[in-house]
């Protein structure tokens, strides 16, 4: 008679059974059996609904669906997906889950090659998601929690010649889950690869590959620890079939770092196998205080990543991981938080491959408990221990051997506790060649860095300067202080933003202790959905139906969820830029090339400069720069440039690739500096100026504008109808708006989304129409008075508009300008401004002035839930055309624009992309100025010079339709 299953497993603190030891993840030439693809498959609801017998090679699976191997079910529609920040969506009753564990059961076949070696054979999950127990031909081999570490099986004893059947059966929710409270969608399943590994007899089971490097003499020292007989060969080195114990001195070898990945190509031969090798020789420890790297100190521009992919999740393409790099890459990034699991091992052959710093972190969080007061918190629970540390040797054995790993972390958003403590001290003991990384535990008593999470700008600064408060415990005051300082998570990257970068960046480089930090985060979590018509968007928290969520907080990256670069990573880019080109110096008479690179000198970089008059191009050519060292600066004459007259004169110089790096083709810009050499000329006064006249209908009419006579409200430019134009203080809030301070909540106290207005004078004069209003919400006395002076000199119309707040303000202002609308076959937009994407006060560092051109539907941002996008700064003048014509808008000297299908109220009531319908007009908007940014949505709001204060402010403008 059939014995019932043994589930205990599921609700065991124990990391598992059956489980080979932890050892670096490599390939060699021994035979593997690839066991991806299509696997029969069974969803259970739980422990009380699995299927008696389903591991019995004889077992009648033909009825069951089929499911791809790598994926997560909830993908593949089997349940939904669901997301949290904090907190478990299971009640805290650990080890314990619900007995509503959702049970993936999976199947499949494969045959054995004939000439199969003798020896062992291994079977490894990359990942399972959260615990799972595995049967081959029907010989139970163990289960295994640690939902993104591999896990390997001994399956020698249990394999055949020829037909096998493998089983395996995956839980949801384990003891393991309350380890693994990342802020991400939960998600369940075989999600990375499996194989079936020979390791044949004599063959090498685990390596250490220790690569030392000596910045002073330039010389390398080789040694690689293996658990058998094995000879090492590097051509490059001389080395052929050598000892790999050596040590191996070299007088001279080229360091590895992320600017400039060296790796030498060597091979491990033993018997039965041969394993290629990739050696990079790099010595990183911490030192006076700093995180030196080849006895450098090192300035990481850093983003968090999540693995994501908007139709698969998790489970990600070799392609997919190499497009992060690339993308990395071409916007100067230079380090990467495997937030808060280890990646893929092929991302971090990427790493060491195209150059990224890589901080690795264990798979592990247990924040949820933070809602509780931290009781019941597995880091300080001894019982746990044994689980947490194998989760980190784990990951350090598997990783080991990757000279892009810079630090090892502990996890992430855990508390602090004793096994952390433990963690650390096991892992300086397996690696002392790398430091140790932990944000949770302020004292930073068993870190090598300091590392805090959206520190504001000044206590960052107090940090720098060695003035940050002092421990809880005094006796760790003093090792805290000389401890380097990295912000593992800042300028949150949600929604439209994130703001503040430049002066987080001008921090960083002025204070040594500051040593960069990691952007939350890389990529929005969005998951691909469609409409009934076929219309793409991407859901967040909420969309499917979760009890628990944290909405579109899954939604906080650099790149959208197709991984378009956002107007957040264009800012990035232009603010870490390693080459800073500036002008404030000697009068602005000269230019100041500074390389900062850590390590790289500038000659792999040409320099051209063009010069600009009112946009249009009148000179360019090659920028004469001396190679210059790492920290060098040089300031050099402006190029000779041709007489300007009665234009703004703009002089840009850039620095990009002059010949192809693996990451990207020559030409590629890697930085820019521009300077306004000679201003715009004052706009001339009208040489004539009309009288308003009265005209048929209630209308007034001055030149080539009519108003309503009532109101006193334009109507129409040119013929052109330009909607009543009113005035406007109301933006659709960002992200950055709604969370943290919620200054959109005070700015909806105050009635900004609502206002009315009194027209308290229209009086038509002979040298035109001047009208004063006073815009206010119902229940409040506080106001906003805007005096409206129009004047025209026949061809086109000028507004002088004064606005003034009135009475005392509750609240900062989210824009102040003039809103009015265009008929809808208006569809593009050519501007002289900041460009060419969207740029708000504080996230201006990538916007350059120049002439650009857009469609209307360009100039929007897609973010996954809508907010206020768009936004393009300093216009001088912008042309709005379509088929029938268009509106010229000239700015004295310029404003702010954003040009779209529906209204600020349409924007702000949408919850996805799809929600935002065109209508039958465009909708302009024209602003002295905006609210800034900032990151308030997990960090800082914007910065006091980046408020949009209430006081008086002055528009000048000039229309004239076409």
């Amino acid at each position: 008679m059939h014995q019932p299953y043994e589930t205990r497993y599921v609700e065991d603190r124990s990391p598992g059974s059956g489980r080979l030891a932890p050892r670096a993840a490599f390939r060699s030439d021994a035979p593997v059996v690839g066991l991806d693809g299509a696997w029969r498959f069974r969803a259970a609801t739980g422990l009380g609904d699995l299927t008696a017998g389903f591991e019995d090679p004889a077992f009648d699976d033909a009825a069951w669906d089929r499911l791809p191997v790598p994926s997560c079910w909830q993908l593949q529609g089997v349940g939904s997906p669901a997301y949290t920040n904090v907190t478990y969506p299971f009640p805290l009753d650990p080890p314990r889950v619900p007995d509503e564990n959702p049970t993936g059961e999976y199947r499949r076949d494969f045959t054995l090659p004939d000439g199969w070696p003798a020896g062992r054979g291994v079977l490894r999950f990359d990942g399972v998601d959260s615990c799972f127990a595995v049967w081959l031909n029907g010989v139970r081999l163990g289960d295994g929690k640690g939902s993104r570490i591999p896990t390997e099986f001994d399956a020698t004893d249990a394999l055949r010649p020829g037909r096998n059947v493998l089983a395996v059966r995956v839980h949801q929710w384990s003891a393991g889950s309350y380890l693994e409270d990342q802020d991400m969608w939960w998600l369940s399943g075989i999600f990375r690869p499996v194989q079936l590994l020979s390791r044949p007899e004599g063959c090498v089971e685990d390596f250490f590959v220790h690569a030392d490097y000596d910045h002073v003499s330039g010389a390398g020292t080789l040694s690689v620890d293996t658990t058998g007989p094995a000879g090492l060969s590097v051509p490059e080195l001389g080395l052929v079939d050598a000892d790999p114990a050596g040590p191996h001195t070299f007088a001279h070898v080229e360091p590895w770092t992320a600017e400039q990945p060296r790796l030498y190509e060597g091979e491990l031969t033993a018997a039965g196998e041969r394993i290629p090798v990739r050696i990079g020789f790099r010595r990183v420890v911490v030192e006076d205080g700093l995180l030196k790297a080849n006895g450098c100190a090192l300035l990481l521009r850093g983003v968090n990543r999540h693995e994501w992919d908007p139709e698969t999740g998790r489970t990600l393409s070799y392609e997919t991981m190499l497009r992060d790099v690339l993308l990395m890459k071409r916007h100067n990034i230079n380090a990467v938080r495997t937030s808060h699991y280890p990646p893929s091992s092929d991302f971090l052959a990427l790493c060491d491959e195209y150059g990224l710093w890589v901080v690795d972190e264990c798979d592990l969080e247990t924040h949820g408990f933070e809602q509780v007061g931290w009781r019941g918190n597995p880091s300080d629970d001894e019982r746990w221990r044994e689980a947490m540390l194998d989760r980190m040797r784990r990951v350090v054995e598997r990783d080991k051997n990757h000279p892009s790993v810079l630090m090892w972390s502990l996890g992430n958003e855990s508390g602090s506790g004793d096994n952390l403590a433990a963690m650390a001290e096991w892992t300086r003991s397996r690696d002392p060649s790398r430091p140790v990384h932990y944000e949770g535990d302020r004292d930073s008593g068993y870190v090598d860095v300091y590392s805090r999470m959206y520190a504001d700008h000044a206590e960052t600064e107090l940090i720098g300067r060695g003035e940050e408060p002092p421990t809880r415990d005094p006796s760790l005051d003093a090792h805290r202080r000389g401890l380097p300082f990295i912000l593992c998570e800042y300028a949150h990257a949600m929604g439209n933003g994130p703001g503040g970068l430049s002066e987080y960046q001008r921090l960083f480089e002025t204070y040594p202790r500051l040593q960069g930090g990691f952007v939350w985060e890389w990529i929005d979590h969005g998951i691909a959905r469609r409409t009934a018509d076929g219309r793409v968007f991407h859901a967040y928290g909420g969309d499917f139906g979760e009890p628990v969520h944290d909405g579109n907080f899954v939604a906080d990256g650099l790149v959208l969820p197709d991984r378009t670069p956002s107007p957040g990573l264009l800012e990035y880019k232009k603010v870490v830029e390693p080459v800073t080109i500036g002008f404030g110096v000697d009068g602005g008479k000269c230019v100041e090339v500074r390389n900062g690179h850590d390590f790289r000198d500038t000659a792999h970089l040409r320099f051209r400069w063009w010069a600009e008059d009112d946009g249009e191009r009148v000179g360019d050519g090659v920028f004469d720069v001396p190679v210059l060292a790492p920290g060098e600066r040089a300031h050099l004459p402006l190029p000779e440039l041709p007489p300007c007259k009665d234009a703004e004169r703009a002089l840009t110089v850039v620095a990009e690739l002059a010949a192809a790096e693996p990451w990207a083709p020559a030409g590629h810009e890697i930085a820019w500096g521009q300077t306004v050499i000679a201003p715009a000329a004052p706009a001339p006064e009208p040489g004539r100026v009309l009288p308003a006249v009265s005209g048929r209908g209630g209308r007034l009419t001055l030149g080539p504008a009519a108003f309503d006579a009532h109101h006193g409200r334009l109507l129409a430019v040119g013929g052109l109808d330009v909607g009543a134009l009113r005035l406007d203080l109301w933006r659709a809030p960002t992200d950055n708006d709604l969370l943290g301070d919620r200054v959109a909540d005070r700015w909806r106290a105050a009635g900004l989304h609502r206002l009315t207005t009194k027209v308290l004078d229209v009086a038509a004069t002979g040298e035109g129409l001047t009208v004063r209003t006073r815009a206010a919400p119902a229940g409040a006395d506080h106001a906003v008075r805007a005096t409206y002076h129009w004047r025209s000199d026949g061809r086109s119309l000028r507004l002088d508009a004064d606005i003034a707040p009135e009475g005392e303000w509750p609240c900062p202002l989210p824009r102040i300008g003039i809103g009015f609308s265009l008929p809808g076959w208006i569809d593009t937009v050519d501007w002289y401004g900041l460009g060419p994407g969207e740029a708000y006060r504080d996230t201006t560092a990538a916007a350059r002035l120049g002439r650009y051109r857009h469609t209307v539907e360009a100039m929007q941002t897609p973010y996954v839930r809508p907010q206020e996008n768009g936004n393009r700064r300093a216009v001088r003048r912008a042309l709005l055309t379509g088929a029938r014509g268009g509106l010229l808008i000239g700015g004295l000297p310029s404003y702010d624009l954003t040009v779209r299908r529906w209204t600020s109220a349409e924007l702000d009531a949408a919850r996805h992309t799809t929600d935002l319908v065109p209508g039958d007009r465009v909708h302009v908007n024209v602003d002295v100025a905006h609210h800034g940014i900032g990151t308030a949505s997990c960090g800082p709001g914007p910065l006091p010079q980046h408020a949009l204060g209430a006081g008086p402010v002055a528009l000048r403008l000039v229309l004239r339709a076409l």
